[in-house]
């Protein structure tokens, strides 16, 4: 493998480590720094999640575009320095305005996917492309299941040392790249930078070319809102209910994590071949339904540890909705599908924090009706419940959904 492959593999790797490496001391970390109650604390992390995923949604298209201007390398360089820089302020950040500060930092420096892809086409030959983009995507979900594995082991040593773990494997990447990384960006395909093309809001367009498919996008978009539950709420959840530490939170969070990656990576395509991409869709939104069901409602923490596997199971759905929605529009309308795909995901990923959080903080409050941190859930299984709804209502003549 050749070095330069090596270190986007590492950079992507880091962006997701360093999400999953500070979810574990996220409760701690907001009753440290806020006061008040985990409630509080949980709508304060729903600002910070929704304001990092807002920032990488206004900003991926602008790094993108400043990337074919100035170069990968310059892009990429900075991104993690100034990432590295970032966890190093959270490490020491006295204030809640201090934390949003450096989220926001964090989302911008973390919008750098387009680039490494980017990247890796410039770097691979035609006949190398998929392999290498697998490449990336292996790394992704590495990061993800090792963040929060090592997130819950430092928290040991206190609520900053993921932090400062992060800022140092971000500074460390930052040295490698500059000793391997070459400049991929040349006169022949450098391009002027422009504001229209990055614009984040272009990518509304693309919903408007796909009418075919409207309903559809309706499942994706609502249920990508309730699945986003588990990042939004799960420690808080785990803290509240279970009265677990950072490290049953990190090995809870690491354990999905596999579970996704063995759901997404080995049953995805007997479930396809032997229920069609219908049949793989209601049965996994069927899982959803069992998992959220039981979540709002478990008391034992042990128990909630071995349903995990359970949960992972409705891992089938997004892949399958995807594999759906790309036959039934034409090859030359793939890439739109992908932005609009691209946008719903981002939105969610805005949306679902600060509603999740707020639904938590709302029934583990003093004054709520009745005392039920698994309410997130119970919601999330609603909106489940309008997707399937959604997606029963869909019907085509002649096309290749049906």
């Amino acid at each position: 493998m050749r070095l330069p492959v090596l270190f986007i593999m590492f950079t992507v790797m880091i962006d997701a480590m360093g999400i999953g490496l500070i979810m574990p001391v996220m409760p701690d970390l907001m009753v440290e720094v806020g006061g008040g109650t985990l409630g509080a604390a949980a709508l304060w992390g729903g600002l910070l999640s929704t304001s990092f995923a807002a920032m990488q949604f206004l900003f991926g298209p602008v790094v993108g575009g400043l990337s074919d201007r100035f170069g990968r390398r310059p892009i990429l360089l900075v991104s993690l320095v100034a990432m590295a820089a970032d966890y190093l302020l959270m490490a020491v950040a006295g204030t809640i305005w201090l934390l949003f500060i450096g989220r926001i930092i964090g989302g911008i420096t973390a919008a750098t996917h387009s680039t490494a892809n980017a990247y890796i086409a410039d770097i691979s030959k035609p006949e190398d492309k998929s392999a290498n983009f697998g490449l990336i995507g292996a790394a992704f979900g590495l990061g993800f299941v090792l963040g929060p594995l090592i997130g819950g082991l430092l928290a040991e040593y206190g609520t900053r040392a993921p932090f400062y773990a992060a800022a140092v494997l971000s500074g460390l990447n930052a040295l490698f790249g500059w000793v391997v990384l070459k400049e991929t960006v040349t006169d022949a395909i450098r391009r002027p930078f422009s504001l229209k093309r990055a614009n984040p809001f272009g990518a509304f367009k693309a919903l408007s070319k796909l009418p075919m498919i409207g309903t559809l996008l309706g499942v994706y978009f609502v249920y990508s809102i309730a699945h986003t539950v588990y990042p939004a709420i799960w420690s808080y959840f785990g803290k509240e209910r279970f009265d677990w530490d950072p490290a049953t939170i990190g090995l809870s969070l690491g354990l999905f994590g596999i579970m996704m990656a063995v759901v997404q990576g080995f049953l995805i395509r007997p479930a396809i071949k032997y229920l069609g991409e219908r049949g793989t869709i209601i049965y996994g939104l069927f899982f959803d339904i069992i998992a959220f069901g039981f979540l709002s409602l478990v008391t034992s923490g042990t128990v909630a540890l071995f349903f995990i596997p359970v949960a992972a199971l409705a891992g089938i759905v997004s892949p399958a909705l995807q594999g759906l929605m790309s036959q039934a529009v034409g090859d030359d309308q793939q890439g739109e599908l992908q932005g609009a795909l691209t946008l719903l995901s981002a939105l969610a990923m805005i949306i679902s924090p600060m509603l999740m959080t707020s639904i938590f903080a709302a029934f583990t409050a003093e004054t709520a009706p009745f005392y039920m941190p698994g309410a997130p859930f119970l919601l999330a299984l609603i909106l489940t419940l309008i997707a399937i709804a959604l997606f029963m209502r869909h019907r085509t003549s002649g096309d290749a959904t049906e």
